[in-house]
């Protein structure tokens, strides 16, 4: 790739400023078949266009298109076939657009969006998923999907808590557990044991 006197100071200042900040312990490389953008103070932007993809120690973006933005780089927004891994916690993503804070280590998926938990062998599926990395709480509304061994959950929103395995669904959930369906107005689940725990509302059905 043939780059621009413009774009090569660009490049430049970009990795001094990643490289500088203390505060970010990781600091992360970046590649694409286009690159532009500024670095004036209040409107620091790079975008990246074709084949784009940004990689640090422990996260890994790939999208049509990625801008980077704020003081510190602080802001990473992905749009178009957007795929990625938080590597250390094996947890893997694909969305529409994706945007990403890196103080709060905060990620939010839009559109239709997958996250897969592969160390507890879990796929959540929504239209929006937010996901705290630091309190490892997962947020999911409208069309949620989960699915884990025989374990298959529905709901309009829910809240996945991965430290302590718990789910907690609402908006007409449903969960089928093997040949087993449950319907209440609220569902927990136990994802240590499968435990499940209904409130308001409660139907179901057992198979013997």
């Amino acid at each position: 790739m043939k780059l621009t006197s413009f774009a090569v100071l660009i490049l430049a200042a970009f990795l001094a400023v990643a490289v500088a900040v203390p505060v970010m312990a990781n600091t992360f490389s970046f590649r694409a078949d286009r690159m532009s953008g500024g670095r004036a103070t209040g409107r620091e932007i790079t975008v990246l266009t074709g084949n784009a993809e940004v990689v640090s120690d422990t996260f890994k973006l790939r999208a049509n298109r990625i801008e980077i933005q704020g003081n510190e780089n602080r802001f990473i927004d992905g749009s178009g076939a957007v795929q990625g891994a938080e590597m250390e916690k094996d947890i893997f993503f694909r969305t529409d657009r994706m945007r990403y804070d890196r103080t709060l280590k905060l990620a939010r998926l839009e559109g239709n969006s997958t996250l897969e938990d592969r160390g507890n062998e879990i796929v959540a599926r929504a239209r929006f998923i937010e996901y705290d990395d630091a309190n490892e709480l997962a947020i999911l509304q409208v069309s949620v999907r989960l699915f884990r061994d025989n374990l298959i959950c529905r709901a309009e929103y829910a809240v996945y808590n991965r430290a302590e395995q718990t789910l907690v669904l609402s908006g007409f959930p449903v969960v089928h557990k093997k040949d087993d369906v449950f319907r209440a107005e609220r569902i927990r689940v136990d994802l240590n044991t499968d435990d499940v725990v209904m409130e308001g509302g409660v139907t179901g059905s057992i198979q013997n």
